[in-house]
């Protein structure tokens, strides 16, 4: 065995599959251990040449770099020239307040994007500080990081291990592999040689993993891998390489900033030419009036209300059971396209669930979910029936042949279970029955037990019920029903023939089939003589009672969940690491596919002889993935991707973190999940249920609705902004700057704020569910937002801000004839009047932008409490920078006549109105269409 060889020479040992088909003998050979362990200087030197089992990170961005890209971007460089020239025109105010805008968003976005890379520290957390080890035939608790491949490692109930490990002995030993592998169950380890060397590594009995839980038993096992290069490790390097692309939101961003920032700057050089060709405009004030003309087309309020938007969706996530870790995850769910779930814990409740009991000749159906023992039982769908004697005996027997304990509601967390999930079924089992399962103990004491043993695959208890001997039997029906003599009917006890033990194997049968876990209880009143004799030999002559078929059980609200993902044009992938026919039958169950529809099952191992390119025919066709590994997992998001699919993927263990961080959203489960699931994921479910994702996505589609109707919103504004320069310009200064740069700041990023914030807190819109995924195609400014926002709405609004502008100048007594003032108290009043205007028809646009294309007006939907708000701290803050001394000085504003508010907030229905006409028109045109 080439491998073996390589070992020894104490070369850098890679994880080995060969050892699984190794006797410990070799095993020892190998690694030149033996069974009493290295010497303290063998390790010592085997330490330095493998390092220290820890893990390890690569190098992260630094901070300054996060912060540079964030004040470095197109947009960002138009304002750091803008302030520049503002500067140079001895404009030093102008100058601080667009440069602080900058910083303030370059501050704010470093703080949301950069995120340290956690997902390693929780990993660490998950070893364990010290280990025991055989050292020089002595145990001694070494330090786990000081581990060496070769050195062996002592394992008990409840142990953490600390390193890969061979098994060379081994007593009843049970793992709790779940945070790698996903598998619910604790699985047996054997220091037997495993035949299948080219299997998964977790499938390999006779190997343990870093990392994981020893539930039973104990044992010996010769570590084989540290550090980076165990399991745990190798999904650290994949988690590490594994880098999350932008979201689509931060791509249209950035697509909108190269936009407007050609926009801006064309605008801004084209009439500054076009000033200094035609007109006598001064080189400074032509240079004004350039940065006039892009800041005016610089939304410079925008990225600041799409955080806040984002934040406040967040809020409501929240309140619906999903935490969000990155903003731009909010709105990236709204887009998915296929969601790769995990079963257990997600579409599961994670608990297993008796779902029917057969005894000799008939059956019935168990209703209720996990370890609530609110339930009954029914032999026709939705009609309970009392408990049969039979079945009562059956329970009671489960109950007593049991090591599991039932946990109260603590007013914090529901019912819970100490101890093995299947005998904490056949207690809610008992308790749905009428039984007071404490009280049946106290009433019914053990006098003695056989264990359970995987060998004999039952376990076995002895109680004094009421002064004669009950032994009470659990175990695999295989093995139980050959040792059946007699069965319980009507409350009889009769023999057992063949017609029934058939029928009782029909039953067995048809549990299995729908992936049911079924165990036989029995039980056999003994003689007095039996006493002495040891219990196991006491497992012959039973009675049998029944069978109990188990599950852990869809969760209640997954089936409406997956029916609405359908109808939202959302696929659901199965993946897991359970085994194929559990997955199958929970796949049919909740809707993923019906029970006569076509659905491809593919396991870990068919999946490894997959290229690339047949993986991403697979993944186009309903499938579900069983005995997934970790770099499977990965695969099948990189295929879906491939394939033009925006991916969500949920995941609780330490095997989902390269596939969460790969997603483009991750998902973590936070009841369940483990700190390295959560740490790579964007979102995190509170519940851990798949309906609260749904709830998610209905929020995150909402979201990208309302970032395009504030940016409609934002975007109308900018032409009132801009035409004053354009007349200013074109008129050789004749017509005085209506708003200048301080005066648009004022907009963008004071009155125009809260209400823009407010369309982007607006709920769900009816019907939002009921549309297919947004294409990736789809840019968030279109040309109909375009038109509507700067040939419909905007120059409306600017007409109006120049009327009132001028309407100011003549009720001051200016007229015109000879010229109007470009400065002075007469002119900062009539901007006042004209940023008073933007101002209030900024509320009818503000209505006008919460629909589409559906009527603003019928049916009417009362404002929420944000917008209501908006408008009051708009109205607010304008009156302040008209009358108040120190915002006048700021923004250069002057008080005007009183009696112009009463046309300035006539006018502020007027684009709401204007705009249902645009509707009205868009309207009978696609009914045109239609038509033709």
């Amino acid at each position: 065995m080439a491998t073996l060889t390589a070992a020894a020479a104490h070369e850098p040992l890679p994880l080995a599959v060969e050892f699984a088909t190794a006797t410990p003998a070799q095993v020892f050979a190998a690694y030149a251990t033996s069974p009493e362990g290295l010497d303290a200087d063998e390790a010592s030197r085997r330490l330095v040449q493998h390092g220290a089992n820890e893990l390890t990170s690569t190098g992260q961005t630094p901070l300054w770099r996060v912060f540079a890209g964030n004040v470095g971007h197109l947009m960002a460089i138009l304002l750091w020239v803008g302030g520049g020239i503002a500067l140079l025109a001895h404009l030093p105010q102008l100058a601080v307040a667009v440069w602080c805008v900058n910083l303030i968003n370059g501050v704010f976005s470093t703080w949301q994007e950069h995120r340290a890379e956690r997902a390693i520290d929780a990993l660490r957390q998950l070893l364990p500080a010290k280990a025991r080890v055989l050292r020089n035939g002595l145990v001694v608790e070494e330090l786990a990081a000081r581990l060496v491949p070769g050195d062996v490692l002592l394992l008990a109930e409840g142990d953490r291990i600390p390193a890969d490990g061979r098994l060379v002995e081994a007593f009843e030993l049970r793992v709790d592999q779940s945070a790698l592998t996903g598998e619910s169950r604790p699985v047996r380890r054997s220091a037997a040689p495993w035949p299948d060397a080219d299997g998964p590594s977790a499938d390999q009995i006779n190997r343990v993993f870093a990392g994981t839980n020893v539930t039973g038993g104990r044992g010996k096992a010769v570590v084989i891998a540290t550090g980076m290069q165990t399991e745990f490790g190798t999904i650290a390097a994949l988690t590490q390489r594994t880098r999350g692309e932008p979201s689509p939101l931060q791509r249209e961003l950035a697509t909108l900033s190269r936009v407007v920032g050609a926009i801006a700057v064309g605008m801004g050089l084209l009439f500054f030419g076009l000033a200094q060709a035609f007109t006598d405009l001064p080189l400074a004030r032509g240079l004004v009036f350039a940065l006039g003309m892009i800041v005016a087309f610089v939304p410079e309020g925008l990225l600041p209300t799409v955080t806040l938007a984002l934040a406040r969706a967040t809020q409501r996530m929240a309140d619906r059971h999903a935490l969000v870790r990155r903003l731009s995850a909010v709105e990236t769910l709204g887009c998915a396209t296929v969601i790769c779930s995990d079963k257990t814990g997600t579409l599961t409740a994670n608990q297993m669930t008796v779902r029917m009991v057969a005894t000799a000749g008939r059956a019935w159906t168990v209703t209720g979910t996990g370890y609530d023992p609110d339930g009954h039982l029914e032999r026709e769908a939705g009609r309970a029936v009392d408990v049969p004697a039979e079945v009562a005996e059956l329970a009671r027997a489960a109950a007593l042949v049991n090591d599991a304990r039932l946990l109260p509601p603590d007013g914090t967390n529901g019912w819970a279970a100490l101890g093995d999930p299947t005998e904490a079924a056949l207690l809610v089992l008992a308790a749905k029955c009428g039984f007071d399962v404490d009280a049946e103990r106290r009433r019914t004491p053990r006098v003695g037990e056989a264990p359970f043993d995987s060998a004999r695959k039952r376990m076995s208890t002895v109680h004094d019920d009421g002064g004669r001997r009950l032994l009470c039997c659990k175990g695999a029906p295989n093995e139980l029903l050959p040792r059946c003599a007699n069965a319980r009917v009507d409350g009889a006890v009769v023999p057992l023939d063949e017609v029934a033990r058939q029928a009782i194997e029909h039953d067995n049968d048809a549990m299995a089939r729908q992936a049911m876990r079924v165990l036989l209880v029995a039980e056999r009143v003994l003689d007095p003589a039996d006493a002495e004799r040891p219990v196991a030999d006491l497992e012959q002559e039973l009675t049998f009672l029944g069978l109990v078929g188990m599950l852990d059980p869809p969760r209640p609200a997954v089936a409406a969940a997956v029916t609405t993902c359908q109808r939202a044009g959302i696929r659901l992938i199965m993946i897991t690491g359970d085994y194929g026919v559990t997955a199958e039958s929970i796949a049919r169950r909740i809707g993923i596919a019906g029970p006569d529809d076509e659905l491809t099952i593919v396991n870990g191992t068919e999946l490894d002889g997959f290229d690339d390119d047949a993986l991403r025919q697979v993944v186009a066709a309903p499938v579900v993935f069983a005995r997934a590994t970790p770099e499977q997992k990965l695969r099948i998001v990189r295929a879906l991707q491939a394939n033009g699919e925006v991916v969500a993927v949920t995941g609780d263990g330490v095997n989902d973190a390269p596939a969460l961080k790969q997603a483009d959203i991750g998902i973590a489960m936070g009841v369940a999940g483990t700190d390295v699931a959560r740490e790579a994921a964007d979102l995190v479910l509170l519940d851990d249920d798949f309906s609260s994702i749904v709830a998610a996505v209905e929020e995150g589609r909402a979201v990208y609705d309302n970032v395009r109707k504030f940016t409609g919103y934002i975007f109308t504004s900018n032409t009132p902004e801009a035409v004053p320069f354009v007349l200013f310009g074109l008129s050789a200064g004749r017509i005085p700057i209506a708003l200048d740069v301080m005066h648009i700041l004022a907009i963008d990023l004071g009155t125009d704020l809260v209400p823009a914030l407010a369309l982007g807190a607006e709920p769900p819109e009816p019907g939002v569910m009921d549309r297919p995924p947004r294409s990736r195609n789809e840019h968030l400014v279109t040309p109909a937002l375009l038109r509507r926002s700067y040939l419909w709405l905007g120059p409306v609004q600017a007409a109006i801000v120049m009327a009132a502008f001028f309407l100011a100048f003549g009720a001051q007594g200016v007229t015109g004839a000879g010229g109007y003032p470009s400065s002075g108290p007469v002119h900062a009043a009539a901007a006042a009047a004209a940023l008073a205007a933007v101002v209030t028809t900024q509320i009818g646009n503000l209505f006008a932008h919460r629909n589409q294309r559906a009527s603003g007006l019928r049916p009417w939907r009362p404002p929420h409490r944000l917008m209501w708000i908006g408008i009051a701290s708009e109205l607010l803050l304008i009156i302040g920078i008209v009358y108040l001394p120190p915002l006048q000085r700021v923004v250069g504003t002057a008080a005007f006549p009183a009696w112009l508010w009463l046309p300035l907030l006539a006018v502020a229905p007027a684009l709401l109105f204007v705009d249902e006409l645009r509707k009205i028109l868009v309207r009978r045109h696609h009914h045109e269409e239609v038509r033709r």
